[in-house]
């Protein structure tokens, strides 16, 4: 029988990651399957404990269930707790949980294959939630000169902040932005694409110099993206990039083989037309 491995969410319905860890699977001759798991939103630990019990190997989890597979795992990698959430599990030979976060990783390798080196960056991300806490760590390791994390309320950014206590790290309110500092890359980690919207932060951040960057991704332009463009931003690129590497991440953690990204995300890009 093949190894089995699955994606557990709720949503799970619109993942693509069976369909990557087929391609990686396929590329690296590794006997697996690979699929999608429904939990309902009290069962999470539950459903985890079935997926094991049957000889599940390893899982990745996706919203709602991030930190709360925090809280299961015996094992932490120093990425997951620094993100205070877990996105990547591991059924050790001794039945134990390890929990590892691989968003992070996922962001900066698309950051540099998009953008080129993050060294000496000025970054500004958008929002304050998970999403900003799992590549905070990851995006300082960079050695970037600055990353300012703004909020629609500055107190969650803060928060944030003061957890990480670290030089380079700065907290402001959206209102708070100008265009006295001038930013070399903005990252959005809010949701406000899933909706159309855009974060509402002034114009003036943008200049031509500038590279942008969605978490989102879609068939089109995020809303953000558009946005960026239509004031003249250097360089945009949507999260779709993100989502391959750190699947790619957590199947070398999985089987210790490392998968030809690129390739499974040019079959991914077309498969969304």
């Amino acid at each position: 029988m093949a190894d089995r491995y699955a994606v557990i969410g709720n949503p799970v319905e619109h993942s693509q990651s069976p369909f990557i860890h087929a391609e990686f699977a396929k590329q690296t001759q590794q006997s697996l399957s690979y699929e999608k798991l429904y939990s309902p939103l009290e069962s999470f630990k539950a459903t985890v404990e079935q997926f094991k019990k049957e000889g599940g190997l390893g899982a990745n989890v996706t919203v709602p269930f991030k930190e709360q597979a925090l809280t299961l795992c015996d094992e932490l990698s120093d990425t997951a707790r620094a993100a205070g959430a877990v996105n990547t599990l591991s059924i050790t030979a001794e039945d134990k949980l390890k929990g590892d976060n691989t968003d992070g990783y996922g962001l900066v390798t698309d950051l540099k294959l998009q953008f080129g080196e993050l060294t000496n960056k000025r970054i500004l991300i958008l929002g304050a939630g998970g999403a900003t806490r799992g590549c905070i760590l990851p995006l300082l390791n960079e050695q970037i000169k600055q990353l300012v994390i703004a909020n629609r309320t500055k107190h969650k950014a803060k928060a944030l902040v003061e957890y990480f206590n670290h030089p380079q790290l700065s907290a402001v309110g959206f209102d708070e932005l100008s265009q006295e500092t001038p930013f070399d890359l903005i990252i959005n980690a809010t949701a406000a694409s899933l909706t159309g919207e855009v974060p509402s932060i002034p114009v003036g951040v943008i200049h031509n110099n500038i590279n942008c960057y969605d978490m989102v991704y879609s068939a089109k332009p995020t809303a953000f993206l558009v946005w960026a463009k239509q004031h003249k931003a250097n360089n945009v690129a949507d999260g779709l990039g993100m989502l391959v590497h750190q699947a790619a991440n957590s199947f070398r953690i999985w089987l210790n083989v490392q998968p030809d990204a690129k390739a499974v995300l040019n079959k991914l890009r077309e498969n969304l037309k």
